[in-house]
């Protein structure tokens, strides 16, 4: 990559050979023969029979436990659960620039292609929101290489559209984000990464919502070499090769954005640095 633009190439390495090697081991039904199944919901393996309550699902009566009780049972499941991690990508024109390595939202693209990696490796499933100025980017769940590669080539065809929007203004974030709750499976976790620039006045409102049926986590991006740098307007340039001015706030707009996460995991990202050296520790 050039730190400017994604490639589906410089996305697809970030695989690499230390992720870990986790897989879950596939739930057998309690059919005969124990085929390997994927379960949701409560599952299909019996755990235990209990005292029928009102309210229970008179399917689930177990027949056998009743018969020798004499007293009406109901059959209990194991909870099996699909994992499921949802990447949320902010392409928006506040993250097309950068101080050293990449533009943050190359930073935080490459991030989340790695935890993405990570969760498929474990045998989770993995989709996509890209945040643009434009129409959003969405890939719906899938597991396995094919689940990440439909990811990558989202996150891909959504940079190329945000650097074509670049001069656009900020839409702010709550907006974007608020009808993640609608394509992003209950129970996800959802990976956000973002500078959290114009977070928008409902910002807390429509995270806590999310927060009613999923588990957000932020992968604040900034860029380290920033803090050495004065409030002020500085000239760059941008990946088109026109010149601009970027106008730096004061050095504690990290920590305030930092502030908007409380609740919930905030990882610091640092764009300036390699991926995997920005992201030691943290596993989703």
């Amino acid at each position: 990559m050039s730190g400017t633009e994604l490639t589906a190439h410089g996305l697809i390495a970030q695989r690499g050979g230390d992720l870990p090697r986790r897989r879950t081991i596939p739930p057998t039904s309690a059919l005969p023969g124990g085929f390997a199944i994927r379960k949701r919901g409560q599952g299909q393996v019996t755990a235990d029979s209990r005292l029928y309550t009102a309210g229970d699902d008179m399917r689930y009566v177990d027949r056998g436990a009743t018969a020798r009780s004499g007293a009406l049972h109901v059959r209990t499941f194991h909870e099996e659960r699909d994992r499921v991690v949802f990447l949320v990508a902010d392409f928006r024109p506040a993250m097309l620039w950068g101080m050293r390595r990449a533009f943050r939202s190359v930073a935080a693209a490459e991030a989340l292609a790695r935890l993405g990696w990570q969760a498929v490796a474990s045998g989770g499933r993995v989709g996509l929101l890209a945040i643009t100025a434009g129409a959003p980017e969405i890939v719906g769940t899938r597991g396995g290489t094919r689940g990440m590669l439909a990811v990558i080539g989202g996150l891909v065809r959504a940079h190329a559209a945000a650097l074509q929007g670049a001069a656009l203004a900020d839409p702010p974030l709550d907006a974007a984000l608020s009808g993640l709750r609608l394509v992003a499976p209950r129970g996800a976790v959802l990976v956000i990464a973002s500078a959290l620039d114009n977070p928008g006045a409902g910002f807390d409102a429509t995270i806590g919502r999310l927060a009613q049926h999923h588990r957000p986590r932020f992968l604040l991006v900034g860029d380290h070499a920033l803090q050495q740098l004065p409030a002020g307007r500085y000239p760059i340039q941008g990946p088109d090769g026109q010149r601009r001015v970027a106008r730096l706030r004061r050095q504690a707009v990290q920590e305030d954005n930092a502030q908007m996460g409380a609740g919930h995991q905030v990882w610091p990202l640092d764009a300036g640095l390699p991926t995997v050296e920005a992201l030691a520790g943290v596993e989703v």
